[in-house]
């Protein structure tokens, strides 16, 4: 996610680039062939023009509402993880204990025992988010030439390391195995954490209220990976993400044809006043049929890449960042040597990851 707004406007022009040139070439061509060439049959009615600019105004607004209602909610989900995680740890470092042990067990052994909960809640969170970068038919960040350089420039962790070698230094190697055999791995995680969990019940290392709170902590984990799941497999409506996209090209392309006119007649107007300046005000048309080009398809490609919240782009929601820091929070519970625990992941191009 951006960090600094004074970049966000020169990353838009450069995120446009390819298709403001586009604009401007276009807008020529329509300015050379109606005041140069005399094709003066190239003129289309101003009114249903704006009229078509209105609804299309319209159908963009709702699509970037939805788009950021689904960016929202899964900035919420990811604070809900963030919050739960702690409280996992705080449970699991409290909760842990020999005071009602059947059998006599050292320290060691159960501090053991925490830390293989804390580092396969880790394992979750990691498996999680491996799953939220997963490519989908309708995920749109790989179409345009401006997202693959951005993802050439960045290095998304998702991107570089596979699943496997992340997981390795959380789990037991047959652990490992196990949840890598399985389609819903971060699932298959939390069914391990609950057999673990019940296995010291019954040993009495957790007490039974104890073992219904930490049950309990993981049902609300399996609520929000599923609520972060339905965001990734339930895309946008295709009908309004398609339609915006169509209508906003058949606007781009009536654009010169009422702009380019109108901006003839007033340079005519102005014969008599600015005689030196009139033959070529109608060249205003381009600059001004460019901006207002650019503004719809900016808008409707915001709405377009916010749809996915988990793709990678600059807007989405910054998971790896927020699993590492997750991590690195409950790893100081642990009080672990603050150089064992990883560095937070860098922000690049002022960009969250």
């Amino acid at each position: 996610m951006l960090t600094k707004k004074r970049y966000t406007i020169k990353n838009m022009i450069l995120w446009t680039r390819w298709e403001t040139l586009i604009f401007i070439i276009y807008a020529v061509i329509v300015t050379v062939l109606y005041s140069v060439l005399g094709f003066t049959f190239l003129n289309f009615p101003w009114t249903p023009i704006a009229l078509v600019g209105t609804a299309v105004a319209f159908v963009i607004g709702f699509q970037n509402n939805s788009a950021y209602g689904r960016i929202w909610e899964a900035r919420k989900i990811w604070g809900g993880i963030v919050n739960t995680s702690r409280t996992w740890a705080m449970k699991v470092l409290d909760m842990v204990t020999a005071e009602h042990a059947l059998s006599a067990v050292s320290e060691e052994e159960l501090q053991k025992h925490r830390k293989t909960l804390i580092y396969r809640h880790i394992a979750w969170l990691t498996a999680l988010r491996y799953a939220m970068r997963e490519g989908r038919s309708w995920e749109v960040i790989d179409e345009e030439r401006t997202n693959r350089e951005w993802l050439n420039m960045i290095h998304i962790p998702e991107r570089v390391n596979d699943l496997k070698t992340e997981l390795s230094p959380y789990l037991s190697e047959k652990e490992r195995d196990y949840v890598l055999s399985k389609k819903n791995k971060h699932g298959a995680l939390l069914f391990l954490q609950s057999r673990h969990i019940r296995k010291l019940k019954e040993q009495g290392f957790v007490w039974e209220f104890a073992f219904l709170e930490l049950e309990n902590v993981l049902e609300e984990f399996f609520t929000l990976q599923g609520k972060s799941e339905r965001i990734k497999n339930f895309p946008y409506p295709r009908q309004y993400a398609t339609l915006s996209h169509l209508f906003v090209r058949i606007f781009i392309l009536l654009l010169p044809f009422g702009i380019v006119p109108e901006f003839s007649e007033i340079g005519t107007t102005l014969t008599d006043s600015f005689p030196w300046f009139a033959p070529f005000f109608v060249w205003l048309a381009v600059p001004f049929c460019v901006a207002v080009s650019w503004v719809f398809y900016t808008m409707e490609r915001i709405g377009r890449v916010g749809e996915n919240p988990f793709e990678g782009s600059p807007n989405d929601v910054p998971i790896s960042t927020i699993a590492r820091g997750i991590e690195i929070d409950i790893r100081q519970m642990l009080d672990e040597d603050p150089e064992s625990i990883p560095a937070q992941f860098p922000e690049q191009y002022h960009v969250q990851m």
